[in-house]
């Protein structure tokens, strides 16, 4: 498949699906919470999601171990893929999810900012910030009630969740900038399941979790939703899309999450759904219609895949 520089179809349907499974994600960690602690949730999906990644690549025959001078640049996006979830799960217990969910989803400008620097081929224009800066605005409108002055406690989650905005964001453009985008997105995402799968029991640990407490059904179905959809089917996915479309018009799209996570909650658990949420929802659309709004000077929108 060509890499193509703008987001057709498939692309937007596929990541629709990806933000609605990433926006229930929090309320599966949450539902079992005092059954596993939410780190060792994130080092049981990574085990779980190597070893099935592991098997369909194999089955695949996708070439996991040939020399193709990825494998330090795989430890690097390891690590920033497991550091980055440490510090989210951490700064819940210092903040409040409604602030962090502002901070984390910094993260498109990250990705844009590295576009600029490293992905000449990817950069945004002027539009394209102002959507990004649109869509921003309606987190901020939707989450605004919880975005008080904080306590000294709340700067510290504030600033794990910006510190794990940047690794997210820098997860991508080292993935876009590297060999990596010339591999499998099975291998990309391998690398960092398995280098998560050490760093994660071992952050558990070091954080005094409890773990395991209970194994009870609603914890095997939060996991095995954790480990088998979002572990070893939205991350793949992801991924691929990573590898074959530009990664700023992407990033921007992941502003959908938390307003999914917010409209299902109405949906599902009849919570109020406010005047500032439709408001939000406008934004957030309108936002994302200006990053990836077509121009009549990018030609057919398709670049060479690199052999």
């Amino acid at each position: 498949m060509e890499r193509k520089n703008h987001l057709d179809g498939l692309a937007i349907g596929a990541l629709l699906i990806l933000c609605l499974s990433w926006s229930g994600q929090q309320v599966a960690i949450k539902l079992i919470a005092a059954d596993i602690s939410p780190v060792m949730q994130c080092a049981i999906r990574s085990i779980g999601a190597t070893i099935i990644v592991g098997l369909w690549a194999i089955y695949r025959r996708v070439p996991l171990f040939e020399r193709d001078g990825t494998l330090w640049w795989g430890i690097v996006v390891g690590l920033l893929f497991a550091i980055e979830f440490m510090l989210i799960y951490w700064a819940l217990d210092f903040t409040h999810a409604s602030r962090g969910v502002i901070f984390i989803y910094l993260a498109p400008f990250v990705v844009a900012i590295g576009a600029h620097m490293f992905l000449p081929h990817e950069r945004l224009g002027l539009t394209q910030y102002v959507g990004l800066s649109v869509a921003f605005v309606g987190l901020i409108v939707a989450f605004g009630e919880s975005f008080t002055f904080p306590s000294r406690q709340m700067l510290i989650g504030d600033s794990m969740m910006l510190l794990a905005a940047i690794l997210w964001g820098a997860t991508t453009v080292v993935i876009k900038a590297g060999p990596l985008a010339n591999i499998s997105a099975s291998k990309t995402l391998l690398y960092q399941l398995a280098v998560s799968s050490v760093v994660l029991p071992i952050g558990s640990w070091l954080l005094n979790e409890p773990g395991i407490v209970n194994v009870s059904s609603a914890a095997v179905m939060s996991m095995v939703y954790q480990t088998v959809w979002i572990g070893s089917f939205t991350f793949p996915t992801w991924f691929w899309l990573i590898r074959h479309y530009p990664a700023p018009r992407l990033a921007s799209f992941t502003f959908i999450t938390p307003i999914l996570g917010v409209f299902a909650g109405w949906l599902v658990l009849d919570e109020p759904l406010t005047t500032a949420l439709l408001v939000a929802m406008a934004l957030v659309a309108v936002g994302i219609y200006l990053v990836n709004r077509p121009t009549g000077s990018r030609g057919t929108g398709k670049v060479p895949m690199e052999a």
